[in-house]
């Protein structure tokens, strides 16, 4: 049985699909992804996928291509002669899988199973319907068993990714905590100037930090770092960080792609939790962690990518001190 797996989305949520395509390809011959360009380098890093489609969908993400730039033809026929039998399509709760179920029967996929609260027509041969509140994590896996492919028995469901290189070269020797201070979205960072203060405290409370971020962050993680951690800002590409943020005892980040990456190598996160989007989808899975951040702010549930309220205090009103009061909670769990 030849399958798809498509998730759309960013980096994390296609993390976030991991264990749903683990049940996917534990029944199926071969698994091709879909996933857009953000999502991509995760896909390269999941079990159990055989070919990661990349595609740009108009209907996606915050800069999406115009229809015509999306070449939605050249999709469709390379999908058409890859003779998928069957289609999973993940998406968020807010989100509709019908679109990309349209572009699925044009190329002659022959089942094609969602979560889809519209009425779907003739588009899907499986309508599923989430439990109300489930982590996202639990939601895909949910799709995945409606569509036929149940979580194998010696499958724990947590997220996952294949092996990570040796990273002692670029972090030095000994334990370490990191902080990583970007988001996708502005609503979900801390400030730098509180991260920055969080670095120095954990310093001085003789934790050894590493500072994370993307080529685009490196002004962010050398102001974060200072003289009292090591930044990695630009010089991990996605397995690299994989084996720094293994390696870490604890990680220290917003709602973004690396916290689900953290979790992705079993490592506890402290997590900065903008609640523009609901923690109990979106919060790390499957690892001891710690939540910050007002969960019941005005900014709630709006998806904001811009804090909507004055001063961010969502974020802003955790302090260093609550940090490394978690921080050293995690590890106090993990000598346990």
């Amino acid at each position: 049985m030849k399958a798809l797996v498509v998730r759309l989305d960013s980096f994390g949520d296609v993390l976030l699909a991991g264990p749903a395509v683990r049940a996917v390809a534990a029944g199926s011959d071969h698994v091709t992804m879909v996933c857009g360009p953000r999502g991509a380098p995760a896909a390269r890093l999941l079990p159990g996928i055989d070919e990661v489609l990349v595609w740009d969908a108009p209907w996606e993400g915050v800069d999406p291509p115009t229809v015509a730039d999306a070449d939605l033809p050249r999709l469709v026929e390379r999908l058409r002669a890859g003779a998928y039998d069957t289609a999973v399509v993940l998406t968020s709760f807010h989100q509709s899988p019908l679109p990309t179920a349209l572009v699925l029967r044009m190329a002659g996929v022959e089942r094609i199973t969602a979560d889809s609260v519209d009425y779907p027509g003739s588009l899907l041969d499986v309508r599923h319907h989430r439990a109300p509140g489930c982590h996202e994590v639990t939601a895909a896996l949910a799709v995945a068993e409606a569509a036929g492919f149940p979580l194998p028995a010696h499958d724990d469901g947590r997220m996952r990714v294949t092996p990570a290189p040796d990273t002692a070269p670029l972090t030095g020797n000994g334990p370490y905590v990191v902080v990583h201070p970007g988001a996708t979205a502005p609503s979900r960072a801390w400030s730098p100037e509180r991260c920055a203060e969080a670095v120095e405290m954990l310093a001085d409370a003789g934790h050894r930090v590493i500072v994370t971020g993307g080529p685009d962050e490196r002004e962010l993680t050398r102001t974060v770092a200072g003289r009292h951690a090591v930044d990695l800002g630009g010089r991990t590409e996605p397995h690299q960080l994989a084996g720094v943020l293994g390696a870490a005892d604890v990680v220290v980040c917003g709602n973004t792609g690396p916290a689900h990456l953290a979790a992705a190598v079993g490592t506890p996160v402290v997590s900065l939790f903008a609640p523009v989007v609901p923690a109990d989808r979106w919060g790390p899975h499957g690892v001891p962690h710690v939540l910050l951040g007002d969960q019941f702010a005005p900014c709630a549930d709006s998806r904001a990518r811009t804090c909507p309220v004055s001063g961010h205090p969502c974020l802003n009103e955790v302090t260093a001190e609550d940090v490394l009061r978690a921080v050293e909670k995690l590890l106090e769990v993990d000598e346990a």
